[in-house]
């Protein structure tokens, strides 16, 4: 039976997306929830996972499609085909193949790359001026475990950025000296390595046992993401749950009848026995709690607010703008406008261009407060604030003024892919005189942002809703937003602010003036 592979509903104010990533092509035998393809908006990358196990017959808009809500953009064939069968007998022909040569290799070089195999010391990277040490986030190797040359062995965290150290040659991690959650400085030693394929025999046997393990047990490799974040929100051991999808694999219905059932046995043991001397009518069996350690990101994140509550006189305004004459002129020129730039046409380039036009008319909006002196700035650097799946960060636009609506968009669009990559450097993060947030895009209809020091405002965007306003005296259905100004009130002023927001305001409804400088 074939099943459409459809876009997920997008945000109300978000008009259209683009095809980001297609992870399988046309013939692909896949699983149920298996992530099939990114689909990216104006700030999120949202994932599309297969409906049911099957193989991908057609794909219908390929990688840089603009695509709607709903839309089709391919076709799954369900269930069991003759060319998954044939794959996986070529596969496992290879694999049988690969295995003689490995084994032909193992007895025919043993003794010559214990010999020439050269140690290696692999060490943290060099860290940024600003940056004092760092942390050992996660490591995707095993001692022993044979990598390819360039291939990631560690993350390692910084306040803002994630580094990553990749092996130096063809060999395996003999031995590692930091373990994770270390707290390491640049250049330090963090494991010693071994060059050549000496150990290849040993990594194949682990390799052996973690496939064998991955298919019973359910690793976390083997789950797709919308499972993965299942069971961490719920504090699940994947070992643990009875898998129905091919090869055993967890689906997001095992996971939610496994919760309905009464959730984890072993979990519920271990509650029994510290509840043994409470009183059994309590009802408290089932209450569980779950303690990580915030993230390096985390921690800065939340400095940074505190310090931004403490340190400044934070004052909102607000006001609200039309957004239809921008919806007009999306809806009429954003196929030439993409046909003519390579890049879609956004809000978010409107926005930027607004608020540029607003900080040269008030620029104590663009100043910052440095000691007892005012520094007023004469370029026009902003940051967007982008989620990634690490938390929040605020890379920046440089020198807006003198971009068009493509530069900007094209800047915002690296960037976001920058950050959903995990990519983005410490010059991406650094500077920055004024900060835009979008937080529409996640259904937010009003909000009080916090000031990202050291700047002194920051403007929020909300959800587009539709709602009845009295127009020439007569009542109109009007695509809405609201603005919100949050704003340090030592360095600037009620009339400023006020003025500033009725710009971005004017700017918006009449696009026009953009073009005219009035």
């Amino acid at each position: 039976m074939s099943v459409e592979i459809k876009v997920p509903v997008l945000p109300e104010s978000v008009a259209d997306a683009t095809i980001a990533t297609w992870h399988v092509k046309s013939g692909d035998s896949v699983t149920r929830d298996q992530h099939l393809v990114d689909i990216e908006t104006d700030k999120v990358v949202l994932e599309v996972s297969a409906p049911a196990d099957g193989v991908i017959a057609e794909i219908l808009e390929d990688e840089g499609a603009t695509v709607n809500g709903e839309q089709v953009i391919g076709k799954l064939e369900e269930g069991a085909s003759g060319e998954s069968s044939s794959s996986d007998d070529k596969k496992e022909e290879k694999n049988d193949k690969a295995d003689g040569k490995d084994g032909d290799k193992a007895e025919s070089k043993s003794d010559s790359d214990d010999a020439e195999g050269e140690s290696m010391e692999v060490k943290v990277p060099t860290l940024p001026e600003s940056v004092a040490d760092a942390t050992v986030a996660t490591w995707h190797v095993q001692p022993g475990e044979q990598v390819s040359r360039d291939q990631n062995l560690v993350d390692i965290e910084t306040d803002k950025v994630v580094l990553e150290v990749v092996a130096p040659a063809d060999g395996a991690v003999s031995e590692i000296l930091a373990e994770e959650g270390t707290t390491v400085e640049a250049e330090q030693v963090i494991a010693n390595f071994k060059a050549g394929g000496g150990q290849a025999s040993s990594s194949d046997d682990k390799k052996t046992q973690s496939e064998s393990s991955s298919e019973d047990e359910g690793s976390s490799d083997a789950l797709s993401p919308s499972v993965r974040r299942l069971l961490s929100e719920k504090g699940l051991d994947p070992a643990k749950i009875k898998g129905t999808g091919k090869n055993g694999r967890i689906t997001k219905e095992d996971v939610e009848k496994h919760l309905k059932s009464g959730g984890d046995k072993a979990k519920s043991d271990d509650k029994a026995e510290k509840a043994a001397d409470a009183p059994a009518a309590t009802g408290m069996a089932d209450r569980t709690e779950k303690r990580v350690p915030m993230t390096r990101l985390r921690k800065t994140i939340a400095k940074r607010l505190l310090e931004a509550k403490n340190s400044t006189a934070m004052l909102t305004t607000f006001n609200e703008v039309n957004m239809k004459p921008i919806m007009d002129i999306r809806k009429q020129y954003k196929d030439v406008f993409e046909e003519k730039h390579g890049i879609r046409l956004g809000f978010m380039s409107f926005y930027v261009k607004a608020v540029t036009e607003a900080l040269k008319r008030f620029p104590e909006v663009n100043a910052s407060i440095d000691g007892d002196d005012i520094c007023y700035h004469n370029y026009f650097d902003v940051s967007i604030a982008v989620s990634t799946p690490r938390g929040l960060v605020t890379p920046v636009v440089r020198d807006c003024d003198q971009m068009g609506l493509a530069d900007i968009e094209k800047n915002i669009r690296e960037l976001a892919l920058k950050g959903r990559d995990g990519k983005l450097s410490m010059d991406d993060l650094q500077g920055g005189n004024f900060t835009l947030t979008n937080g529409g895009v996640f259904g937010s209809l009003i909000s009080t942002p916090i000031i990202n020091p050291p700047q002194s405002a920051i403007l929020g965007m909300h959800k587009i809703q539709e709602r009845p306003m009295a127009v020439n005296g007569k009542v109109e259905i009007l695509p809405m937003m609201y603005l919100a100004l949050s704003y340090d009130h030592r360095i600037i002023d009620g009339k400023e602010s006020v003025g500033f927001l009725v710009t971005i305001k004017e700017l918006l409804e009449d696009p026009t003036r953009l073009l005219l400088d009035i």
